[in-house]
């Protein structure tokens, strides 16, 4: 299955405009046939299926075709700065700040929101579910010889925001004991759960894959500073190909129609959403 995506991504940029250049090796989907193309990177809003909503319900409307390149924030920032896609949906504050500012990126828009948890093995050998902080978990999962931890090590918004969590607990997190993936969330979820590991997850990814991780639960959250805010960016006027259609659809996903598609995203299946819309995300965008 994923040789035959590889191939459909192959075809699309043999007969995309001049000027995309896309990582299919990175995986992702084609939605919609439109005329008017372009290409969007992220992660787990795609890898969970949310983005294909959206995508589709905008390919009817603007009959539009969207490209999804799956990749993980700092990978879809590259490809932006590269001009190798129009537009990317991002969870890193600082570094979409400096996009802006650095000029290769425009039209920064709030979109919505989720949060992380800490999972871990249900014993909690490390004690986390009494933490009072992000930072005082992991300070109990170092200072437990028996605790193991799984990093995605990818740079991605989730690896960026794990990192910010080591240093204000004051430590570099190095060793046997400290493991590194380099892959995406569910993957890295399942990896924790081989290792009977404890791991910092979405809470979308969590609620719709836990079942990948029967062996852990969630140990902590609450602490504001890990909710997870996302924000859209688009290449600036004339970079690339289908930076004007990209534009439109990141209105479409801030506009009533496209918030009422977040906020509802999972409901139906499991009981609670896997984002909240804008709205509340704003409370604590930063």
């Amino acid at each position: 299955m994923r040789r035959n995506l590889f191939k459909l991504m192959l075809a699309f940029i043999a007969a995309a405009p001049v000027g995309h250049v896309l990582a299919a090796d990175e995986g992702g989907a084609t939605y919609g046939r439109g005329k008017n193309v372009f290409a969007l990177a992220t992660g787990s809003p795609g890898e969970l299926g949310l983005l294909q909503l959206l995508a589709e319900d905008f390919a009817r409307r603007a009959d539009a075709q969207v490209i999804w390149v799956k990749a993980g924030t700092g990978a879809s920032l590259k490809l932006l700065q590269e001009k190798k896609v129009d537009m990317v949906m991002v969870h890193a504050p600082a570094q979409v700040e400096k996009a802006i500012k650095d000029g290769w990126a425009t039209g920064k828009t709030l979109i919505g929101s989720n949060e992380f948890y800490i999972v871990g093995p249900k014993g909690d050998p490390a004690g986390i579910a009494r933490a009072d902080s992000a930072a005082d978990a992991y300070a109990r999962i170092v200072a437990t010889p028996a605790a193991r931890f799984v990093s995605r090590g990818d740079n991605s918004g989730t690896h960026q925001k794990e990192m910010q969590i080591w240093q204000k607990a004051g430590i570099e997190p190095v060793g046997d004991r400290y493991i590194v993936t380099k892959d995406f969330m569910t993957a890295s979820l399942k990896r924790a759960n081989a290792e009977g590991a404890y791991f910092m997850t979405d809470s979308s990814t969590w609620i719709m894959e836990k079942g990948v991780a029967p062996d852990l639960t969630i140990l902590y959250r609450g602490d504001q500073f890990l909710v997870n805010t996302y924000q859209a960016l688009v290449a600036p006027p004339g970079a690339t190909p289908g930076r004007d259609t990209a534009e439109k659809f990141v209105a479409y996903v801030a506009s009533p129609d496209g918030q009422k598609i977040i906020a509802g995203y999972g409901r139906d299946k499991f009981g609670e959403g896997l984002y909240n819309d804008a709205a509340y995300a704003r409370k604590y965008d930063q």
